[in-house]
């Protein structure tokens, strides 16, 4: 939430609050007393509207997200000036027949802040409401961002495995190669192997065809 919204929100809540007090006691008096008070309810009008365009540019300044609920709440206060002048409006153009006036203060004045009293509560009533939103909207961010970490941490997670994986794909790929290779060194030892055999049986043959010719030779003389 805007703290500096906050801040001219009740800086004008106090300002309307006595501006209607102040109206109210204006409509009870006459001649000099009455356009002193006038004048004063007319200054604290423009401090009033200061004060609007102070929210205004701030909250039009705010993340779209806050943005919406600082402009609702505007309008409201927006809606409770314009009350104000009219009840200004009505007290400055009065008759200043005495009849006319009381007349006035017992049935336009009257319900005029009747009328302004109800939008007032209609006012804080729309505040806390607002105020509940931002409220949720402020707990649905907080989840958001808990369910942003948690994903993140899932997300490492996951990118670990994946690197050990990765690595023992990699041992595996060079245990394969080392068998590759003592399988051809053990196929070339077999084939040497046999090729021993192979001369050692042709000399053993040859000594066997020399004995048996020395023999027959000598037993021939």
């Amino acid at each position: 939430m805007s703290e500096v919204f906050e801040g001219y929100e009740r800086q004008y809540c106090e300002l309307s609050a006595n501006l209607s007090r102040k109206c109210t006691s204006a409509g009870l008096l006459d001649g000099e007393q009455k356009k002193q008070k006038v004048s004063e309810i007319k200054a604290g009008l423009d401090d009033a509207e200061a004060l609007i365009r102070k929210m205004d540019l701030e909250a039009r300044s705010l993340q779209p997200s806050l943005k919406a609920t600082f402009l609702a709440k505007l309008r409201e206060y927006k809606s409770d000036l314009n009350n104000l002048k009219s009840e200004v409006k009505r007290i400055t153009s009065a008759n200043t027949n005495q009849a006319s006036r009381d007349e006035l203060l017992e049935s336009g004045m009257a319900d005029t802040l009747m009328v302004s009293t109800d939008q007032r509560g209609r006012l804080l009533m729309g505040t806390e409401r607002l105020n509940q939103s931002g409220d949720r909207i402020k707990e649905s961010r907080r989840t958001m961002l808990e369910t942003e970490d948690l994903g993140v941490s899932i997300l490492q997670d996951l990118h670990q495995q994946r690197q050990s994986l990765l690595h023992a794909n990699n041992t595996l790929h060079g245990v394969d190669e080392n068998i590759g290779r003592s399988k051809k060194v053990l196929t070339a030892m077999s084939r040497r192997m046999s090729r021993n055999k192979w001369i050692i049986g042709l000399v053993v043959a040859v000594l066997i065809i020399a004995i048996i010719l020395i023999l027959y030779f000598k037993l021939a003389h």
